[in-house]
Order: structure tokens, then sequence, then C-alpha cells
């Protein structure tokens, strides 16, 4: 992996993050990161240029917009499991060897979010050394990020940004690789019962 490709994924990783009161004022640390970190002065514009919509936002705004999008939506949802699973009971299994994975990497797991948020494996596929599992996590990242950038519509200002990292970081997954990922997946089950219960 290219060490932009790193910068990118570490500066997505946080922008991905519920935005608290520290995110706007963080812009000109991450603009600075970028300007430092990017030798490619073309591809730091594009980055910077697509993470502005962003902060065109007040505070309120960006958060209700993050909630919206990618808390009520089953396609534009932050979680890799889900993505790959759907509602499927296998979800506690696949957690536990994500979790697993943190550990070998030589990671502490923290925080309130599953294990399977995309932010956070985003930052541990940046800084964790390049092994045989990293690499799948990988192709499993690109399938979800695919698929989340899919599914936005052009004018949320996330797409562009999340859009990066399918230009910069990951090759968009074969159309064998989609069937092979989604082939575990269930739907959840909101048909009714097909007949009233009654309690008398």
């Amino acid at each position: 992996m290219t060490d932009e490709a790193k910068v990118i994924l570490l500066t997505l990783s946080r922008i991905l993050n519920y935005p608290n009161k520290d995110f706007i004022e963080e812009r000109l640390s991450i603009n600075e990161f970028l300007n430092e970190e990017l030798s490619d002065k073309k591809i730091c514009k594009e980055v910077v240029k697509n993470l502005s919509p962003l902060y065109e936002l007040n505070l309120k705004e960006l958060q209700e917009l993050y909630v919206e999008t990618f808390d009520y939506k089953e396609q534009t949802n932050l979680y890799l499991t889900a993505h790959e699973l759907g509602d499927s009971r296998k979800r506690g299994a696949a957690l536990i060897k994500l979790q697993k994975l943190i550990y070998e990497n030589g990671f502490e797991y923290e925080g309130q979010e599953l294990a399977d948020f995309i932010p956070m494996l985003l930052e541990l596929v940046a800084v964790a050394p390049e092994g045989k599992d990293l690499i799948f996590l990988s192709r499993r990242l690109a399938f979800a990020i695919n698929r989340l950038v899919n599914n936005l519509p052009e004018s949320n200002p996330y797409h562009n940004a999340i859009g990066l990292l399918m230009k910069y970081v990951f090759e968009v997954p074969d159309r064998e690789e989609i069937i092979l990922l989604e082939n575990d997946r269930e739907e959840a089950d909101l048909d009714e019962l097909p007949y009233p219960m009654m309690y008398q």
C-alpha cells in the first residue's frame, strides 16, 4: 500500500466518525496533515476539495446529515459485517474474528462502537503491518465502501469524500467477488405475522 493511500485512509477514518464539537476545529490540522504527507499536490488539492462541503455545514447540520446518511439506511451504514451479512446470525462470529484480528496486530479495541466499525478498520489497515489477513480485510472493506458510494446520492457531501477511498486506496471488486461476499447476506425479516396475536 502506498504512503498516499495510508494518508487518505487515516483522513477518512477521522472524517467518518460522528462529528463532535472538535470536528470543525480540526479542519486546519487535517489540511496541514494532508499538505505535509501527500507529496502529489494534485491529489492533495482533490482530497481537500472533496472534504470541503462537509466543513461548509454548521455542526448541527453536519450531525443531522451524518445520522440521516449512516444510521437510518441499511445500504449506507458504517458496519462492515452488516454490508456482508445483513441481518444474519453469523455477524456475531464475524465480529469476534475481527476483534481477534485487531488484537493480533498489536492494537487494543476501545470505544463504544462494534469491532466492524468501518472508520476504525480504515485506520487499522493504514497502520498495521501488511499481511495476508489485512489484505483480505482490505478487499472486504473495498466491497463495503463501494456499496456505500453506489448507494449515496451524489448530492450528499459524504459521497465525494468516501469516493476518494475507491479512487486512491481500494480496487473496485469484480462481479464474482461481489457475488461471493454477498453469498451469506440475509435481509431482515420484516414481514407481518400471518395472523394477529390476540391476548384476552
